[in-house]
């Protein structure tokens, strides 16, 4: 009985180490040509926080839908300054089932996506400002439509402020009149801004 009470005191002090280990192999699992092994090491990773760098590596390259869907719960799951970097990069890419996943994934975690709001609606290029107000969409924050309003106040690229009125037409209030009727003035010869701003008003009027 000695014997085996010694043993589970040495097996239980290296359980840490052997946790350790195991993320080790967890990632380096990513890389396998089995789809199964990739997709079964990108849902275990959930349990080591530390993982997010790995799966964001491999996000970026992963063909197979379905492991591309478990790298995405994961990190979501994760949700650290390091899986919502690796998010926002994908607005980047060229593949749009990327950018549209990374999107979804990205309205799951308001309060890390939060932070760094302010920065993707200042994007360089247009196309990110889009998807960031895309994001908002389901981004249940008190700021939405604070950072709408904004928007369509200060964005000088119609379609930025087109997808911007869209959204703002479902969830503004009465502070969102006199940005809208701000952006009438901004974008006169545009129909479409001129057709969705009044919408807006119209319905936020009658609230």
């Amino acid at each position: 009985m000695a014997l085996i009470k010694s043993k589970i005191t040495r097996d239980t002090l290296h359980l840490p180490r052997k946790q350790a280990r195991e993320c080790v192999d967890l990632e380096a699992s990513l890389d396998d040509p089995s789809a199964e092994v990739r997709r079964w090491a990108a849902r275990d990773l959930a349990n080591c926080p530390n993982s997010s760098k790995a799966l964001v590596a491999r996000l970026t390259t992963e063909q197979n839908t379905s492991v591309r869907e478990v790298i995405l719960t994961t990190l979501t799951h994760l949700g650290d300054e390091v899986a919502v970097a690796g998010l926002v990069e994908c607005l980047r890419s060229e593949d749009t089932s990327l950018r549209n996943e990374a999107i979804e994934a990205m309205k799951q975690l308001p309060e890390a996506v939060a932070p760094i709001m302010h920065d993707l609606l200042h994007d360089t290029d247009a196309d990110v400002r889009i998807f960031a107000v895309n994001v908002l969409e389901s981004l249940r924050h008190p700021d939405v439509e604070r950072w709408l309003c904004e928007v369509i106040m200060r964005d000088t690229h119609v379609n930025v402020c087109a997808t911007a009125v869209d959204l703002l037409g479902e969830v503004g209030q009465k502070d969102a009149l006199e940005p809208l009727h701000q952006l009438k003035a901004r974008f006169t010869g545009e129909p479409y801004i001129q057709f969705a701003a009044d919408l807006a008003i119209k319905r936020i009027s009658e609230d």
